[in-house]
């Protein structure tokens, strides 16, 4: 359940593929906890803009600038403002919720014998994943930086998540899921 969003794209006149008489103002957010895109019906007047981190919980007194969730969408059912606004949002919530991306770094483990979930991060090659569980024998991370400063590899290893998150949101065929939730 996702109780925060962030706004990808604001639409006051309602998607263009939709008949004129049926149109509502639309806006196109990301779940802050599953990453689950989602379709909002803002409510009238209210103030939006890309980027807002705005309430979506059950508490509907709480909720300022979002009359209703409408329903979960796509990717492919974003605007093109919405998927280039996406990997900038992703990195967003990441800062916000570092521990718990440090948390999967500091806990992941092989998927099989053969293959460490580590892996399916964008970019992240056997060599790096020997010198991650080398450094991560010695203690845990701390931090993002505290991984990229012991892992010289793996500088930006909140550039890798923010293009697993996109990989999973984008490809409804990808086997495994680790950040969006299907």
């Amino acid at each position: 359940m996702e109780d925060y969003a962030y706004i990808l794209d604001y639409l006051p006149q309602g998607p263009p593929d939709v008949h004129k008489f049926k149109r509502e103002p639309t806006a196109f957010g990301l779940g802050t906890n599953q990453f689950k895109i989602l379709d909002l019906s803002p409510k009238p007047d209210a103030p939006i803009n890309v980027g807002d981190k705005v309430y979506i919980g059950k508490d509907t007194e709480l909720r300022q600038k979002i009359q209703h969730v409408r329903r979960r969408i796509n990717y492919s059912d974003l605007t093109s403002t919405a998927q280039y606004e996406l990997p900038y949002v992703i990195e967003t919530v990441i800062g916000e919720n570092e521990e718990r991306f440090v948390k999967f770094f500091n806990e992941a483990q092989p998927l099989t014998t053969r293959f460490h979930i580590l892996e399916l991060l964008p970019g992240l090659g056997k060599k790096t994943l020997y010198a991650f569980i080398d450094e991560r024998k010695k203690g845990e991370f701390k931090s993002l930086q505290d991984l990229s400063d012991r892992v010289p590899s793996m500088r930006q290893p909140e550039k890798l998540i923010v293009k697993r998150i996109e990989l999973e949101l984008s490809d409804p065929t990808q086997k495994y899921r680790i950040f969006a939730l299907a």
